[in-house]
Order: structure tokens, then sequence, then C-alpha cells
């Protein structure tokens, strides 16, 4: 008789409402999912705060709830803490994310400390970290740390406040979802030649959003609600295929390295989309794949896809494809052990257009 052990936790969001004025209905969904206790809504200083923050607040009390507001300028340990302890003192019983990814990741970590539930609610598209169980947090030395935290309990996206942002973070939000293609390529890689463990249900749902993408481009670089409703829905599936991998490899591979390692290097990083957009051109063609069919779907969309567009010096660029292997160097991908010796580099981003 087969002997079988395997265990298989997958935490996904309960409550997903996406749609014009659905930040309206954010009460009626915390008393649905019977949460109770005070509430913490951490969100940004000055414009997310006044966009969407003191909204849900006026909308929680509203509905009977007590509500501490935390202000989050960037995300830090000192910044987690604070929002941990402005928490307990309230004793509070559920914590929301209102603003963009450093907003968002706040929250979920100092809920996932506090072991409360988190609810997501993003004024901007800008990456799958909506509706995941990660969260990034940047280390001393400038280099990302990917943490483990929770999926939020429900994601509140509301498509006429996301889509009144500047169209630059949407289309970032592409560029994170394109990047599915070639992480999940890694990934099935890493299985191959390094046993990695490998989830086929996440990989078909990262590649399904990717395409999703790919397909509306032209549709969604004509911006406006509808264009924010298929980037937001990317999103959120992009967010659920992390969540039933266990881990953020069918949405971050050998691109995510590249843009780690230019946030480490360049003076002004774009925004982390924008680059992994740029990174998945080259890593396409370094698998031999359609590297145009990427390019003219960012183009199309409206996204960076050379160096230039990114703001960001050729020599970074270099640079930070020869030092992308050794970021979260215990994710195998196609730049190897390693990576890629500057000679290549020079080669690959002149052959996809990166670099003149």
């Amino acid at each position: 008789m087969e002997h079988f052990e395997k265990v298989k936790w997958m935490q996904l969001p309960r409550e997903v409402l996406v749609g014009h004025g659905v930040l309206g209905e954010i009460g009626h969904v915390c008393r649905h999912l019977g949460l109770r206790g005070g509430a913490i809504v951490v969100t940004g200083a000055l414009h997310t705060r006044k966009i969407a923050g003191e909204r849900v607040v006026e909308l929680l009390v509203d509905s009977g709830y007590e509500v501490q507001l935390a202000e989050v300028r960037a995300i830090s340990p000192a910044t987690i803490k604070r929002v941990e302890e402005i928490a307990k003192e309230s004793e509070a019983g559920f914590v929301l994310g209102v603003g963009g990814g450093t907003i968002i990741d706040t929250a979920k970590i100092a809920s996932f400390e506090l072991g409360i539930p988190f609810i997501s609610v993003p004024t901007i598209a800008s990456h799958d970290g909506i509706a995941s169980p990660r969260a990034s947090i940047k280390g001393d030395d400038r280099s990302p740390v990917s943490r483990q935290a929770q999926a939020p309990l429900a994601v509140i996206a509301d498509t006429q406040i996301i889509s009144s942002a500047p169209f630059r973070f949407t289309a970032a939000g592409c560029g994170d979802i394109i990047a599915n293609y070639t992480a999940v390529r890694d990934w099935r890689l890493a299985q191959r030649l390094q046993n990695a463990e490998f989830s086929t249900y996440a990989a078909a749902l990262s590649e399904m959003t990717a395409n999703m993408i790919l397909e509306n481009a032209a549709e969604i670089g004509k911006r406006g609600e509808n264009a924010t409703w298929t980037v937001v829905k990317a999103l959120v599936s992009s967010g659920v295929a992390i969540s039933i991998a266990g881990s953020s490899a069918p949405a971050s591979g050998s691109e995510h390295k590249f843009s780690h390692a230019l946030d480490m290097i360049a003076d002004k990083p774009a925004l982390h989309g924008e680059q992994c957009g740029v990174g998945t051109i080259m890593m396409s063609y370094l698998y031999g794949d359609d590297w145009r069919k990427i390019r003219d779907a960012l183009k199309a969309i409206g996204a960076p896809t050379t160096a230039k567009e990114l703001g960001i010096k050729d020599e970074y660029i270099i640079e930070a494809l020869t030092t992308a292997h050794k970021i979260n160097p215990e994710r195998y991908t196609i730049l190897g052990e390693s990576g890629l010796t500057r000679e290549a580099a020079v080669r690959l981003a002149l052959a996809t257009g990166v670099i003149e």
C-alpha cells in the first residue's frame, strides 16, 4: 500500500471586490467577514490619506468600528514596529493597508506578526503584492528581503480610485505581471536541474495571467477604468498563484533578480514593475523565446522597454545583468550560479535594444 504524507497549506483571499466605487462596501465586507475589535488603517501621508485613507476611516466608523489611523512614508522595521504598537495599544482586531506597495506590505507584515487579519485596499495597481502572502522589505545594503506574511482576508480594489492615479503605476503593474512569463520558465528550469518543488496548477495560473496582459495590451494602452479593471484582476490572479505555490516562484525569477540588482546599483531606480518588464524582454531573449512580443506589448501599454526610458544609465543595466544571479541565490534561474559575463551582458542588452 502506498505511503503518502504530503501536505499542502494554501492561504487565499476570502473576499475579492474589484470595480467602480467598491470602496463604499468596506464596512459591509468587514461585518460580513465577522471582524471584531478595533481597526488600524495603515495609509500614506498626504495624497493617499486624502484620496482613500480618511474615507476608509469614515466608512468603518459609520459601520460601528473604532478606528486608529497610522501614516506610513516608507517601509522599515521601525515603521512596522510602530504600527504593531498602535495596534496593541488600541487592542485592534484587524489591519487594513490603504495605498501602494510599501503601505500594503507594512500592514501585511504587521498583521502577520500580530496574528490578526489583514485587508488589502490598493490605490494603485503597480504590483501583485496586493493579493499575495509575501512582502518585500529592503536590507541595510538596499538588497530586497522577501518575507512570508499572510494573504489578505479580503481585497477591495476600487477601479475608480486606481484609475485616477498616474497611469505609470498601472503600466508598471503590467510589467510585473508580464514577468510571470519568464518566472515560470525559470521555475521549470529549476525543477529540471535542481529538483525544485513545482506546482503545475500555480504555473498554469501564472502563465494565464501574463497572457491576459499580453492579449489586452492595446486596450490597456488606451487607459481608463476598463484598463484598470483588467490589470487589477491580473494582479489578484498572480497573487493567488503565489499563494498556491507557497512561494513567489511563479511570479519572480531572473527578471526580478535583474530589477532588484538595479535597485541596489542605480542612483534613481525606476518602478519595480517597469524594471521587471525590461528584464523580461532580456530573459526571454536568453530563452530563445519571442522577446519582441514582450517588448511590443510593453510598448503598446506605454511601459518602458529601454534603459533610456527607464531613466537608468546603460552601465547600470550591464552591471545589474552581471550581478543579478547573486540576488536570492537559492532560487535557480537561467542566469545560473555564475551569472553573465560582461561581454554576454552587453551583447544581450544591445540585441534587445535595451541599450544603444
